[in-house]
């Protein structure tokens, strides 16, 4: 009897012994932030903890596929490898030329406890200012994915703030911010800003966005959120052939709101500079014929108000050339633009301008007066149409002396046309796995013909202007063409919200610099108390000149007509001397949507703005 006892005591030790959990977990350099993996229940998890205090809750990870076992139960932990990382590394052009790469990195391998095959590895790096995390899964054949179980929860949902706007949404990521409490945000694209009670600040985004779907975030309960990736046409979230590697997932975590801008991680945890010598990848300052066609004075089409006419760009040419300009942006030069261009993309042609626009007059006047024609791709989210082209398009460009491309994606939701391999047409979302891989074509294609892409109407800047440094700018955001009668104007909050939220993803093209604030009433605006509701900007010059500083782009347009800035030389003057390229920049304060301080430096010089 007591032998008997004796087995079950030890059989029911081993029992209990099996069932415990597995914790690995790794610090931050400084030791403020640790990161914990976690096969507690048989799910691969992980917790955040930030000076001493959890912040991120247990959050499940794993995958659904469609004709592939899923991965995500019965797990446990198999494998664990460690390494740490502390150097520098420079950029041809940005904020800051120099980064700080300083991480401590963890390798967990989960396995199926039933199946020694079905597995997956996560790997983490650990900043002093965030976290990295994504998967390696190794795999034979094709896997669908239907379901990326990617879970972000974060304590204390009914006091923390959330700064967001929606995902996959018909307008793209081009809303105004929402400031709501946690629980009560809908679906949300990245990066997505919250406060928590304390006044803590996190940054939920993903870094090295490539042959991937983008990632927006699905509230579930309780401050928990999924992943929820854009799908392709065919309902899939992403097809994948053979072992495949996801983007980051990341998560800034900062004390204050403007420690959030001085965080890298984005760019460290992308891939370095695959282009090799980029020195034609040229910031500064441009122009362009392109604002006249919002508050209506010309067309993108042909008529009596075409803007793009040969007589009109060689005016912008000269205007340029006496103040010191590098480029005149021409949208509308090309046929294709006639009368619903956003619904009739197939038309576009991306070698041929209107009878009124001589490209090459254009192009050699330009280097005479020595400004740079700056070229414009409208696709109208006609990506077949484009990608047919694109070669013929670049090549064209590159004979006339262009370096710079602005490339745009209008069309609204899933709505941007492909046809697959079978013919078949196909609407896709910006950012699902097929336009994520068009944009990469588009960039690289552009390296070879020595061009960079400023993109509108973007997917989602993850950082890959560290690997493709051609990628200059994106717009991925409301710009300042809301503000130019068309629609609801920007409101004062949107810049102070820009900066930390949008702008933790990288450069944008927000092309500032309005001075006429007081433009005749667009058609279109209401009637108000007897009198005309001006649809004008709820701006300033002040506020103009502002942007130039708080909203990062290597490339500034100075947005307005030629004749606003010679009635306005004084504040013009500064739109001249700020420069776009910076040694060093500092984010000194600022609350999300209220305000915000930030120092940038260009050699001996420095510039404030708030």
């Amino acid at each position: 009897m007591r032998l008997a006892t004796a087995l079950y005591l030890s059989a029911l030790s081993l029992l209990s012994f099996a069932s415990q959990a597995t914790d690995v977990s790794v610090t931050s350099p400084d030791g403020d932030i640790t990161f914990t993996f976690t096969d507690e229940n048989d799910y691969a998890q992980y917790s955040v903890d930030y000076n001493g205090k959890q912040i991120m809750r247990p959050a499940r990870l794993g995958f659904a596929f469609a004709k592939a076992k899923s991965i995500y139960r019965h797990l446990e932990v198999s494998e664990v490898s460690r390494t740490s990382e502390d150097n520098t590394w420079e950029q041809p052009w940005g904020e800051q030329r120099v980064i700080r790469n300083h991480y401590n990195e963890l390798v967990v391998k989960f396995t199926d406890k039933n199946d020694a095959d079905n597995a997956f590895n996560v790997q983490v790096r650990v900043f002093n200012d965030g976290i990295g995390f994504r998967y390696h899964v190794s795999a034979d054949g094709q896997r669908d994915i239907t379901r990326e179980m990617t879970e972000f929860s974060i304590i204390d949902s009914h006091t923390a703030t959330a700064y967001w706007i929606p995902g996959q949404g018909y307008d793209r990521q081009e809303y105004l911010y929402r400031e709501t409490r946690l629980q009560d945000v809908g679906k949300a694209s990245t990066p997505m800003t919250i406060k928590l009670d304390d006044g803590t600040h996190l940054a939920i985004h993903e870094a090295a966005l490539v042959d991937y779907a983008g990632m927006s975030l699905d509230r579930q309960a309780l401050g928990r959120f999924e992943a929820d990736l854009a799908p392709r046409a065919d309902g899939i979230k992403v097809r994948k052939q053979g072992s495949f590697t996801t983007p980051w997932r990341t998560v800034q975590i900062a004390p204050n709101a403007a420690e959030l801008i001085n965080s890298y991680i984005t760019l460290n945890l992308n891939e370095p500079n695959k282009l090799g010598e980029v020195d034609w990848v040229n910031p500064g300052k441009y122009i362009g014929i392109w604002w006249g066609m919002h508050i209506q004075k010309y067309t993108w089409g042909s008529g009596d108000k075409h803007g793009a006419t040969t007589e009109n760009t060689l005016r912008y040419m000269d205007f340029a050339a006496e103040h010191g300009f590098d480029g005149v942006l021409v949208e509308g030069w090309n046929i294709g633009w006639d009368g619903d261009w956003i619904q009739n993309s197939e038309l576009f042609s991306f070698t041929e301008s209107y009878p009124d626009f001589d490209i090459q007059k254009v192009s050699d006047y330009g280097k005479k007066v020595g400004v740079k024609l700056i070229g414009h791709h409208e696709t109208s989210g006609g990506i077949t149409n484009y990608e047919a082209q694109m070669e013929d398009g670049f090549a064209l460009y590159q004979k006339m002396g262009v370096e710079q491309i602005k490339t745009g994606y209008v069309a609204h939701g899933q709505g941007l046309k492909v046809t697959d391999e079978n013919g078949i047409k196909r609407l896709e979302y910006t950012d699902s796995q097929p336009l994520v891989n068009h944009f990469i074509k588009n960039i690289t294609t552009a390296a070879k013909y020595g061009t960079s892409i400023n993109t509108h109407e973007s997917v989602k800047d993850t950082g890959l202007r560290r690997t493709y440094p051609n990628w200059i700018a994106r717009e991925s955001a409301r710009g300042q063409e809301y503000n130019s009668g068309w629609a609801a104007p920007n409101t004062p909050e949107h810049v102070p919200m820009l900066a930390f939220t949008r702008m933790l993803s990288g450069p944008m093209d927000f092309t500032p610099g309005i001075f006429d604030l007081d433009y005749p009433p667009i058609k279109g605006g209401t009637e108000e108390h007897g009198r005309v509701k001006y649809m004008r900007p709820q701006s300033t010059i002040a506020k103009q000149l502002a942007e130039y500083v708080v909203l990062y782009s290597p490339i500034q347009m100075a947005a307005d007509l030629p004749e606003n800035y010679e009635a306005q030389m004084a504040p013009f003057q500064f739109i001249k001397d700020v420069p776009t390229d910076w040694e060093q920049t500092q984010a000194l304060q600022g609350e999300v949507g209220d305000y915000v301080v930030i120092a940038r430096q260009e050699r001996k010089a420095r510039h404030y703005s708030g």
